[in-house]
């Protein structure tokens, strides 16, 4: 498994380079693919099936995302975007389109469908992550808006 981390750190960084991320926003990103790589076979090893497999990837590497891109302060984009290379379903959708040339439609649906389930997984993911933080960041903002108000001197 470390090998496959380390591949997945590599081939972040590698796509980081072609997305044109620069200095060490480039080492963090590469990290956050490593580190939804791993959440992904941790998962895998402990019996999830591969779909939930793929969400609890995507979540992970999403809240490292978040957490990072206000400590780097540069757009969440810049690590998810990367971080998901690793785990996107493409060899699904090449045997999907073989096997739809070949002609067996009942295996390309069946990959097909596995696939699409894939990618919605990762999708879903990245989506909870992304709208829970800005629900609590609203809140947060809602809240300081509030004691600035309470504490204003316009009413004396």
């Amino acid at each position: 498994m470390i090998v496959e981390v380390l591949s997945a750190f590599i081939a972040t960084f590698a796509f980081g380079i072609v997305f044109n991320i620069k200095g060490k926003n480039l080492i963090f990103s590469a990290l956050c693919g490593a580190i939804g790589w791993f959440a992904y076979k941790m998962a895998l090893f402990l019996g999830i099936s591969d779909i939930t497999s793929l969400f609890i990837a995507a979540v992970s590497l999403s809240i490292y995302s978040e957490i990072f891109a206000r400590i780097l302060k540069t757009p969440v984009t810049t690590f998810v975007i990367a971080a998901l290379i690793p785990l996107v379903p493409g060899g699904g959708m090449y045997y999907t389109m073989v096997e739809a040339i070949t002609g067996d439609v009942m295996i390309s649906l069946e990959i097909g469908i596995k696939t699409l389930a894939s990618a919605g997984a990762l999708a879903l993911g990245i989506i909870l992550v992304s709208t829970i933080t800005k629900t609590i960041i609203n809140i947060k903002n809602r809240n300081s808006n509030i004691k600035v108000n309470n504490n204003s001197t316009i009413f004396k």
